[in-house]
């Protein structure tokens, strides 16, 4: 009994660790995440239930706080109310104290009556999953020790820190301060990829923001999304039912008029224009602009590309007033620029009627292939082949 019901190897106390473990991340990013904070799935209520039993057991997480929390985060996302920003807070504060910073906010009261609507409230939840919240780690590390014997104890510990480590901290702490953008969206999130096996595909932070809906938080082929495998695991045996992906552009070459199709199309898919924009617009003017330049301009243009593609509203006034005296240095990079602002002014004008912004996109597309800028022509003229319908 000194090594419990189930003696192992060393090798097998740390695979059932990891598996333990990894299936709390899957209960976190399918349960949690996907199906209750953003509805992308649905899930079968005894999936549902098992996920939830599960989260009670290895980390007493409340299925309303968790959810008001995170939704609070996107409504109010990098400003003064988000409760975990690493730009508010600093990123050293989030990656050591992102977990207090949530249960700080997983308290107030108004937080959870406003963002925490839609979740469970029948009576297991109240009596058991809410009131008994820290009942369910104390029975798993009672289980754990009468199986393992006094190793049990470190198998729960690294259970019971990978959620303040990994979720609270690294999630929310470095996937809004360094890593990749795949979608210049109005935040700093960014992805931390390769660490999906760790975090179950959170790592995909950019990705996510960008498209807060989707079931499926990978983009590019290369990115590898766990949790999205699982689920579509269990939508195989009907366990799971998925309700939204991140839309993907639809361009049909043979489309030449922009029309109300077009708008729609362009602000539906407006992070994938964006995306498109500095890779296909931004980048070859760079390219040339860089190969025209002598020595001394080529040093002045070089820092241009990244806050030439960068959200507006993420630069600072100080690097505003820097971009704005630098860019008359390469006038074909300030009309590019100056096209940018007024493309995404289409989808950030929020009172506009509809033949307003028919209208200002056919301007901007007629402008735009004028401006004898190939790059920007060629843009342009894709960029009316653009539609919502079924091809």
């Amino acid at each position: 009994m000194a090594h419990g019901l189930l003696p192992l190897p060393i090798w097998g106390y740390v695979l059932v660790t990891l598996v333990l473990t990894h299936i709390s991340i899957a209960a976190v990013t399918i349960y949690l995440h996907r199906h209750q904070a953003h509805r992308a799935l649905d899930l079968h209520p005894v999936t549902a239930h098992f996920f939830r039993f599960w989260l009670w057991l290895t980390t007493a997480t409340v299925t309303k706080q968790w959810v008001a929390v995170h939704r609070k985060h996107h409504a109010l996302v990098e400003t003064s109310e988000d409760p975990h920003s690493p730009q508010i807070y600093g990123v050293e504060k989030v990656l050591s104290q992102g977990w207090e910073l949530y249960r700080d906010e997983a308290r107030r009261q108004e937080t959870l009556d406003e963002f925490g609507h839609g979740t469970p409230e029948d009576w297991l939840e109240r009596n058991v999953y809410q009131r008994l919240s820290m009942g369910g780690v104390a029975l798993m590390l009672i289980i754990e020790m009468a199986l393992f014997g006094p190793i049990g104890i470190t198998m729960w510990a690294v259970q019971m820190m990978w959620m303040p480590l990994l979720a609270a901290g690294v999630i929310n702490g470095a996937g809004h301060y360094w890593g990749y953008r795949n979608y210049d969206c109005p935040d700093a999130s960014s992805n931390i990829f390769p660490w999906g096996i760790l975090i179950g595909g959170e790592e995909l932070h950019n990705n996510h923001h960008a498209f807060a809906s989707s079931a499926k938080l990978s983009s590019k082929w290369w990115e590898f999304d766990i949790g999205w495998c699982y689920i579509r695991l269990l939508a195989v045996f009907r366990l799971a039912r998925i309700k939204k992906v991140a839309p993907k552009p639809v361009v049909n070459e043979e489309k030449l008029k922009v029309d109300m199709d077009t708008v729609r199309a362009v602000i539906t898919y407006r992070f994938h224009v964006m995306a498109d924009y500095a890779k296909e617009v931004v980048g070859r003017v760079y390219e040339e602009e860089l190969r025209k330049a002598d020595a001394s301009a080529r040093n002045l243009i070089k820092p241009l590309r990244t806050l030439l593609t960068r959200e507006d509203s993420l630069i600072s006034e100080e690097v505003k007033q820097c971009l704005r005296h630098l860019l008359p240095l390469t006038p074909t990079l300030e009309i590019v620029y100056e096209y940018k602002l007024q493309l995404q002014r289409l989808w950030q004008e929020k009172t506009a009627t509809q033949e307003a912004l028919l209208s200002a996109l056919q301007d901007w597309c007629r402008q735009a292939e004028q401006t004898g800028i190939r790059a920007l022509e060629d843009f342009a003229h894709s960029l009316r082949g653009y539609t919502l319908q079924p091809m």
